[in-house]
């Protein structure tokens, strides 16, 4: 750890592991901390990742990944960060009481590069449920046994400037000394749709706007096209006339399932944006007024990604699935934001 003259701001580096679009990046970017490697398996992420963010794009499986090349990463700076989101599905609700899946490894070969780099700090993001499983009491364990002090929970990111409801397990951990999570920002003013999204050009459904072609929705069925009309805002699928509605919601089995086919409200977060998120009939993604669903830009909006964030080139089309994915996906950018100012304040509390 090289030190620093009094009340300078310390150089710190991070690696970002399953860097996806770049959101932590970013977010870590505009805290000051200077991330130098993304790595991610998914040949989707280099584009966006490179054109939006002034660092190096590894296209691997961090299973593949050394303790060597991750310390010759941070080589030059004063203090490290090593950060990652690994894929979250096999910790999710909808996962749960499947058979296990092979990316809860990830998590392992997150442990394993820690042990083998031993950043000064080291920074995890995932679902809420994760913290139930015995792989994260062992990577805790681990890491304590390595010296680390470690303070994890789970956050609201709409007490970070997230104009969602999503909530995320969040780890930080010093070998430094004793590091605490960032406290909320923005309880009594969440940003909400209205905030966020209002400003966006009216659009019709499978509409794409002409200055921003990741402001394109989705098109609607004609059944679907006359079940958002009779949707209200924060409403349910009850609320319509029973010939619109599902025969699976008819019954018994169906009819708790009251948050698909829902508006967003003006003045209220968004739901959790999901990887489907453009479909009208895949949770409460309709627009709070117009009669579509929510556009892919205005979902990566309500991700927090600035409205110039760039996720496909200009020559390729736009790909829902592929979009959708890269941005339901990412670490939302205020909450990275938040992170990282809380990494900076803490490193520079031990560089005079």
């Amino acid at each position: 750890m090289k030190r620093q003259p009094p009340n300078s701001k310390p150089s710190i580096h991070a690696v970002d592991l399953f860097c996806g679009a770049g959101g932590l990046t970013k977010g870590f970017e505009r805290s000051g901390i200077k991330t130098v490697m993304g790595i991610d398996i998914d040949s989707d992420c280099q584009y966006p990742y490179t054109a939006n963010n002034d660092s190096e794009f590894v296209l691997k499986s961090v299973a593949d990944v050394t303790g060597e090349e991750i310390r010759s990463a941070f080589s030059g700076s004063a203090y490290s960060v090593l950060a990652g989101c690994a894929p979250c599905q096999p910790f999710s609700t909808y996962s749960r009481g499947r058979p296990r899946d092979e990316r809860w490894e990830l998590i392992k070969q997150f442990q394993r590069l820690v042990t083998e780099s031993l950043p000064n700090i080291v920074s995890m993001e995932n679902v809420p449920l994760l913290k139930n499983t015995a792989i994260f009491t062992d990577f805790v364990n681990t890491l304590e046994q390595l010296g680390y002090h470690a303070d994890y929970g789970t956050v609201c990111c709409s007490d970070f400037g997230v104009p969602q409801h999503r909530h995320r397990l969040v780890l930080l951990a010093s070998r430094l000394g004793e590091i605490k999570l960032p406290q909320p920002s923005n309880i009594r003013n969440k940003k909400t749709v209205r905030a966020a999204i209002s400003h966006m050009k009216k659009l019709e459904a499978g509409q794409q706007c002409s200055s921003d072609k990741l402001h394109l929705c989705s098109t609607l069925s004609e059944l679907n096209l006359k079940r958002i009309k009779a949707s209200n805002p924060g409403g349910t699928w009850r609320d319509w006339p029973k010939k619109l509605m599902a025969e699976c919601h008819k019954k018994e089995t169906g009819e708790r399932y009251v948050s698909v086919y829902g508006r967003m409200e003006w003045d209220d977060i968004s739901p959790a944006i999901t990887t489907q998120f453009f479909g009208f009939g895949n949770g409460r993604f309709g627009h709070p007024s117009q009669d579509r669903a929510i556009s892919l830009r205005e979902g990566a909006i309500l991700q927090s990604f600035p409205k110039s964030y760039k996720f496909t080139k200009s020559n390729e089309p736009i790909l829902f699935k592929k979009i959708g994915k890269l941005i339901g996906n990412a670490v939302p950018i205020k909450l990275a934001e938040a992170l990282g100012r809380e990494i900076v304040a803490h490193t520079r509390a031990y560089s005079t």
